[in-house]
């Protein structure tokens, strides 16, 4: 019960700091969704902070990881937003901000998330 309540509470932590960047960042006529930029680098690069965090002090219990890792971070990175983004503008006829939006995405989560294990590892 107790790893379940952890999942619990850091998704919820999760989806409550996405949502938050969505209403702060991303405002109407704006050239990108910049919210979910935001959550998913974040997230990207606060996952290999964590993840070397994690390898380091293996005496920790594995329920900290499932909250923050699982929970927390898989909560606030979010694939299925950034999908449904691009496919819009696809849809749009926007085919090189889709390009662009889907680059800055799956570049800048992998380097950040690079980063993020470099930093602590």
């Amino acid at each position: 019960m107790g790893s379940v309540l952890a999942l619990c509470v850091g998704a919820c932590a999760g989806a409550v700091l996405r949502w938050r960047l969505g209403l702060w960042l991303n405002t109407p006529g704006a050239l990108l969704p910049w919210g979910t930029l935001a959550a998913n680098w974040v997230g990207a690069y606060a996952i290999g902070l964590c993840m070397a965090f994690f390898q380091s002090q293996p005496q920790l219990d594995p329920v900290w990881k499932l909250a923050i890792v699982t929970g927390l971070l898989g909560a606030l990175t979010t694939f299925s937003t950034f999908s449904i983004e691009v496919v819009t503008l696809l849809q749009q006829g926007r085919l090189a901000l889709a390009g662009g939006v889907a680059a800055l995405h799956l570049t800048g989560s992998l380097v950040l998330t690079w980063l993020g294990l470099k930093t602590l590892g």
